[in-house]
């Protein structure tokens, strides 16, 4: 596909996928870093997106919003690679499981969390977030069990399924939620976010957050 894909984002945020995703498949993004929550921040933005969402993939006609989705797609956007797995391959099923088990299994107790105990925590509303803090760990389980005798989650190499999981170990460091996660997902994380495209995708958003704060 000719053209460069533009990526709407906030650093740090689910669409650190999109972005990790694109450097491991050395798609060039034309990647634009919005102030949080950009609903309120950059009322322009939804002039774009409606729903006032990040991330936003615009390739061409194609718009996609949602993180995992984006990934694969930039993954699989000029055919095949080894970042995704095809039908007929060897966990075909388990690559689609877990790439959709990250967001709508282990990231939504994780966004419920964070409104209502660190967002919205001045209404009273912490308990709340507590439950979905034990949801978010006690959903774990799959994740774990499947990597006790494998480096990567599907197929023995590394896919959009490790980027679209290990994002959500990131998000459980950053909001507080590390201590109900196993020490051998830890080790997970670290390895996943040792990748130089990890390294390389990170620093793109922060320094594209640091511009906006004037402090780049």
């Amino acid at each position: 596909m000719d053209g460069k894909p533009t990526l709407y984002t906030c650093a740090r945020s689910r669409g650190l996928r999109a972005t990790w995703a694109a450097e491991e498949a050395g798609v060039e993004l034309d990647l634009h870093v919005l102030p949080f929550p950009p609903r309120h921040l950059a009322p322009e933005y939804l002039e774009i997106n409606p729903l006032g969402t990040v991330p936003l993939l615009i390739d061409g006609d194609s718009r996609l919003t949602e993180s995992c989705a984006i990934a694969h797609y930039l993954a699989t956007r000029g055919g095949y690679t080894n970042l995704a797995i095809a039908p007929g391959e060897p966990d075909y099923a388990e690559y689609c499981d877990f790439t959709y088990h990250a967001d709508a299994t282990i990231t939504f107790p994780q966004t419920v969390y964070m409104r209502f105990a660190i967002f919205e925590k001045e209404k009273g509303w912490s308990g709340a977030g507590e439950a979905y803090a034990r949801w978010f760990h006690k959903r774990l389980v799959k994740i774990e069990q499947r990597l006790e005798a494998r480096e990567y989650l599907c197929a023995d190499r590394f896919t959009v399924a490790d980027i679209c999981i290990a994002y959500a170990l990131v998000l459980a460091q950053n909001v507080g939620l590390d201590e109900g996660v196993p020490h051998s997902l830890k080790v997970y994380r670290e390895r996943m976010t040792a990748r130089e495209a990890y390294q390389r995708a990170f620093a793109r958003e922060e320094a594209g957050r640091l511009a906006l704060e004037g402090t780049e």
